[in-house]
Parts: C-alpha cells; structure tokens; sequence
C-alpha cells in the first residue's frame, strides 16, 4: 500500500468506481443498459455514511438484521398458511416481498461500501469525508493518540455548528472530552448545508452534552437596519416549530444597532420574469445617473437560470454588472467554447461542438443559413464537419449568402490547421494558437468591462486546469486531453469560476448561496415565486 495519501474530488471518486466497476458484486446498482449509471449515487451514499459516522461494518451489520428479519418473516407466513402457498397475494406478502427487496439492496449497498473502502486503502487514497471519519477512527481507537490531542487542543471553538454533520460533532466531542472548554456558535435560520447531513440536532444536543455551558443569545445586529430585521423575522418564522427559538424557548428577534434613515422593504409584483428584470435594469440605472455607484447595488437570484434575464435588461440598460453564480468554471460561455474546440479537434464528427464552433462569435454562423446547412446534415444522415466541408469544395449544392461562405471557409481552414497542429503539438499549446489567431484573446484584452476582465481570468484558469490535466495522462496531445476532461466533466467535475474584483465597480449579481456574509446598501431580491424561491424541497 502506498505511504502517500491523495483526497480523491467527488468526480474523481466517479471515476474511481468507474475504473473499478467489475470488482464490485452490483446486480440491483449495475444495470445492463448503463451500468454506470448509479455510480454518482454510490458516490453520495458512500459521502453520506461518513458524513453520519456509519462504518462499512455497522453497516453490513445492519443488512444482515434487514436479511434477517426478511427470512423470518417469509417463514412465519408459510408456517401460519400450513405450507400452502396463496396465488394471490394478500397485503402482508407485498409487505414480506418489499422486506426482501429492501434488504437485497441494503446488502449489495453495504458489500459495495466496504468494497470501496478497501479498495482505497490498496490504492493510498482517501475521499473527502475519509479526513473526518479517519481522525474520528483514530481519536477512538488510539487512547494515545486521544489523550495527546485532547492535550493539545485545550480550546476548542466551532462557528457554523449549524452546518456541522454527526460525525464533525463526534469529533469535537471526543477532543473535548477531557476539559470540556468548547466554544459553539450557531444559527438553525442560517442553515444551508442540510444536503451534506447538517442537522440542528447538533445544536440541540450541544446543552445536554455539555449541561454547564452557558447559553448566550446575540441580538443585536450591527449591519442593517430595523425595516430588513422586521421583514427578515417575519418570513423565517413560517419554518415555526421547527426553529431552535421554539424549541429552547428563547427570544432571537435581531434588534438593530444601526440608526439614520429607515428605509422601508418594498414588495413589487410583476407580470413576468422579464417585466420584473427590466423593472429592477431601470430603477438601477436611474439611480445611477443620479450619482450612485452601480457596485451599491446586489440583485440576488435563486439560481444560475434565474440571472440571465437580469444580466440581459441590464446589458439593455447599459448598467455594468459581474455575476457570481453557482455554476462552475465549464458553464462560462468563454469555457464552453474552448471545451467545443478541443472536443472538434478530438473528433470532427461530433456536429454538436462544431456547431458551438460556427455558432460562436469567433465565426459568427448562424440564421436560416446555419439551419440550413444542419438540415442538410440530417436529411443526408451526415455530420456537419462533413457537410460544411462538402459546401466549401462545392458551393452549388446549397444556397447560402456570401458572408456565410466566407465564415464557413474560414471555420473549415481553422480546423484543418489546428488538427495537423494538435497531432504534434501539446493541448495547451493548440488552444494558445486559438486564442490568438482568432482574435478572441485581444478582443477581451481591449475591452475595457468586467466581463470581460472575468472572461479573461477564466480562460487564465482553464489554461491552468489543461496544465495539470496534461500532466496526469499519458499524452498530452488534443485527442487524449479532451477526452479525460470529457470524463472528468461526465463524473460532476466543475471547478470554480474567478471571484472578480469586489471592488470592480458594477453592479453585484449573484446567487442567495453566494450571498452569504455579503453586503451591500441596496439589494433587489428577484423571482419569489411560490414554489420556487424558496423551493418546497428546501426549508
């Protein structure tokens, strides 16, 4: 076994499984037709167990009970039915049939479990819950170990205890367990890691595992003023009982420090989605023009989806803005259109990032021309490399306007040059090449906005990302490159975009997740639609 331990990323734990596949005794989770189709929900149950400090042999333990349990149950009921068995199934033999399911699932989940683990110790890695449930294995085994770091850490302070999962606080426990000098702050209304095995429990707990501690309620809140904590207390108390202030009995309506001006919470309500963004756009701007800066200003939506109608009104309105989403560094348009290039590059017969190609605005394809041409390719049963090219060596078979031809020759050209060069030269360098001979780089170098400014900074990022990949595969050519970050992409890799200049002054646009400790004088709070912001899934 090797002495170096790696984390393993989610998508690399993906691909872990993946490269693994047939070393696991999968039936119900190794479907024919796809059998890695389950392999991301392997990855969050295996994530989850930890998470809850569940070890692969409590949890064959409890297969076996499931198994156990099924068995007795199925001979209870022939004993009781004389050995005869019914050809209609009553109510209790669906319950005994589901049993048996249940528990042929468990156990081929519990052996996948324990499989995994070993499997990562022969190979010297570790997923990112093994850092928790590993030192926690050791605290418990290891008296010397415990008491050394129980030695150590005399002090112990957790913020965020809301966000904490059982095994995190088992954790603490047992480093505090020899002087009991535990410091917790935490917030239940806060929450927003529930989907990681955060639980309010924990905070719940805490006084019953630690009965002399002594409960201090901050109230006072120095950020905003009296309207927002009204609103605020008002909208949080619908999640009522299931709040810590119901719970413990306890007062936690926030009382405003902040004086000066009390400017009231506006509630608007707009036809659309796009009445609303254009609503929002003018109102900006118009504060603007009058002497605020547009960097005052936040509007935060409930997910990526729900800002492009706001960056489009805002762009109409000639209002600079910087988004800070969700999404990782392959969602960017910028990215999307390397990924497109080197996928080309890999594989001319792959119409889709041809077409991002000829589309983008590097080649500026596109209206009824472009739509012809794809229909072409799909009467014809053909790729669109094969049909642009055909049209370039014989014009007559469609007709397309001048401008087009000229876009498609140069596409076609383009291709042509860059895959000779990627058969001899490393991706970084072809996509380099690209950058440059397609005016793309100068264009956002000369242009003087945010977006631009981001754009670049990504691409800085992905040329990053190419580098290290380039590293770990046995070529560093286009073919090869394109085809692991391909899989890496597949198994939910998606690396965080640049965090852009706070300072820059625009407009901030981002995501109620990416909100989170921020703040700015004037927030626009878009898209509270039943149902959606908030989610009826989500507290």
């Amino acid at each position: 076994m090797p002495t170096d331990s790696r984390v393993l990323s989610r998508p690399e734990v993906v691909i872990f499984l993946r490269e693994r596949l047939f070393r696991f005794d999968l039936d119900e989770y190794r479907p024919l037709g796809d059998p890695t189709r389950f392999l991301g929900a392997l990855t969050t149950l295996f994530s989850r167990c930890k998470d809850e400090d569940v070890e692969p042999q409590a949890y064959l333990e409890y297969s076996s009970a499931l198994v156990a349990r099924a068995a007795e149950g199925r001979a209870a009921a022939i004993g009781g039915a004389g050995g005869a068995q019914s050809s209609d199934k009553d109510p209790s033999t669906d319950e005994l049939d589901a049993l048996e399911e249940e528990a042929r699932r468990q156990t081929e989940l519990a052996r996948a479990y324990d499989r995994y683990q070993t499997l990562l110790r022969e190979a010297g890695l570790v997923d990112f819950g093994d850092q928790v449930s590993l030192a926690l294995r050791l605290l418990r085994e290891s008296p010397a170990a415990r008491v050394e770091l129980q030695h150590r850490y005399r002090y112990i302070l957790v913020d965020e205890l809301q966000d904490t999962n059982r095994a995190q606080s088992e954790l603490v426990e047992l480093l505090a367990a020899l002087h009991g000098n535990v410091t917790v702050v935490g917030d239940d209304d806060q929450s927003i890691y529930k989907f990681r095995g955060a639980a309010i429990s924990n905070i719940l707990e805490f006084k019953r595992h630690y009965p002399r501690a002594r409960q201090v309620v901050l109230r006072r809140n120095y950020r905003s003023r009296a309207p927002i904590l009204d609103a605020s207390y008002r909208l949080i108390r619908f999640n009522d009982p299931d709040r810590l202030e119901v719970r413990n009995g306890i007062d936690k309506r926030l009382v405003a420090e902040r004086g000066g001006a009390e400017l009231p919470v506006r509630h608007m309500v707009f036809a659309t989605g796009s009445e609303e963004a254009d609503w929002v756009a003018r109102e900006i701007a118009g504060r603007v023009v009058g002497g605020v800066r547009p960097r005052d200003f936040a509007i935060l939506v409930r997910a990526n989806a729900d800002a492009d109608p706001i960056l489009r009104s805002l762009n109409l309105a000639s209002v600079p803005w910087r988004f800070s989403g969700t999404s990782g560094l392959y969602a960017r348009p910028e990215i999307r259109l390397l990924l497109s290039f080197l996928r080309a590059l890999a594989d001319l017969s792959s119409s889709v990032d041809i077409y991002a190609l000829a589309a983008s605005r590097v080649y500026g394809l596109g209206g009824p021309d472009l739509t012809a041409i794809v229909n072409s390719a799909r009467r014809r049963n053909r790729s669109l490399w094969e049909v642009i090219e055909e049209l370039t060596q014989q014009p007559g078979l469609l007709r397309l306007g001048p401008a087009t031809r000229a876009a498609m020759e140069r596409l076609v050209a383009d291709l042509r040059k860059f895959t000779d060069l990627a058969h001899a030269r490393p991706a970084g360098e072809v996509l380099y090449q690209f950058l440059r001979d397609s005016g793309l780089l100068s264009r956002l170098a000369s242009t003087d906005t945010v977006a631009a400014e981001e754009a670049l900074q990504n691409i800085a990022r992905f040329f990053e990302i190419i580098r290290a990949q380039s590293d770990l595969v046995p070529d560093d050519r286009v073919v090869f490159v394109a085809r692991h970050l391909q899989t890496l992409i597949d198994a939910g890799d998606d690396p965080a975009t640049v965090e852009v200049d706070p300072d820059a002054d625009a407009v901030a646009v981002l995501t109620v997740h990416k909100a989170k400790g921020l703040e700015f004088p004037v927030v626009f709070m878009t898209g509270l639609v039943d149902g959606r912001f908030p989610a009826r899934t989500r507290r």
